[in-house]
């Protein structure tokens, strides 16, 4: 990569700490969000702030979008960047959003040969993760776009694995989200009858974390759950929005996700408790509302 900025669209819970880990790196970041407060926020820690995405457009080589869902991420690039951008530009898009793996492959197809070089590369990890560094890039697209991108992916992630074509990446972060929340939604569980049965739920989950039933999340969100605190890293909304992404692909394929199901309804009872922009690890509450009755 060359020494002109880098475009992050999209400053919210990710978008913000992409923006902060190359600043650290010292590489200019320029930057824009519908929310004037995110866009402010950038400015303070050192970035540059745009009114649109047409501002943007153009001083940066690589762009990387991190907003909510497939729709914005179309309406990004087809409304906003290739308008302003013209034919052939040769841009590199790096799409960090969870995204219905079709239609990014689909959108791909019409804008490549625009002059967008496209990559798909959602990330695993909690926002908090990713600060730390320890976040994962699933990457699906042109070998050779992800060989002069890896220098920045390095900066900004531990690890990152080119895991196919474009759509590839998002069809790794589903299923790999798949096995997480069903992993979080266990240790809320988990935490609840321990502390039903008399166990102290802090003292139990060091238990849990030195027994077989091992697992990472509950190092990230144990004890948030345990605390009580639900300040998000990763909001109940947005895991819902992947969990629908992840039931419709099972529907296309013929394959029944019985727990999945159960974590959608889990979800959506927190969502209508007006806890949806609250951590995803706040499922524990809705597991304690689950009392049977006596």
């Amino acid at each position: 990569m060359n020494d002109s900025p880098v475009a992050v669209i999209g400053l919210g819970l990710m978008g913000e700490v992409y923006a902060r880990r190359l600043l650290d790196a010292r590489i200019p970041v320029i930057g824009y969000d519908i929310d004037p407060s995110k866009r402010d926020r950038l400015a303070a820690i050192g970035g540059r702030s745009v009114d649109s995405i047409a501002e943007l457009a153009k001083p940066a080589r690589c762009i990387i979008i991190a907003v909510f869902n497939t729709d914005e991420v179309e309406d990004v690039i087809e409304q906003h960047l290739l308008p302003a951008l013209g034919e052939g530009s040769k841009k590199i898009v790096l799409c960090m959003s969870t995204c219905d793996p079709e239609k990014v492959s689909a959108l791909a197809e019409r804008v490549t040969p625009r002059g967008i070089h496209y990559l798909d590369v959602p990330v695993s990890g909690t926002s908090e993760q990713v600060r730390r560094g320890e976040g994962v890039a699933l990457v699906g697209g042109d070998v050779a776009i992800l060989a002069e991108v890896k220098p920045l992916l390095d900066i900004l992630f531990a690890r990152s694995f080119h895991v196919g074509k474009i759509g590839d990446g998002g069809r790794a972060k589903l299923a790999v989200n798949l096995i997480l929340g069903l992993n979080r939604l266990a240790l809320a569980e988990g935490l609840v009858f321990a502390e039903r049965m008399g166990l102290d739920p802090a003292a139990f989950l060091e238990v849990a974390r030195g027994s077989a039933s091992y697992s990472q999340v509950m190092d990230t969100k144990g004890p948030k759950m345990v605390r009580g605190d639900f300040s998000p890293e990763g909001r109940a909304r947005q895991t819902l929005k992947d969990v629908h992404l992840m039931l419709s692909q099972a529907m296309a394929l013929g394959q029944r996700l019985n727990m999945l199901e159960v974590h959608e309804d889990v979800l959506q009872s927190c969502v209508r408790a007006g806890e949806a922009d609250m951590d995803n690890s706040v499922v524990i509450r809705e597991v304690r509302r689950r009392a049977t009755k006596r």
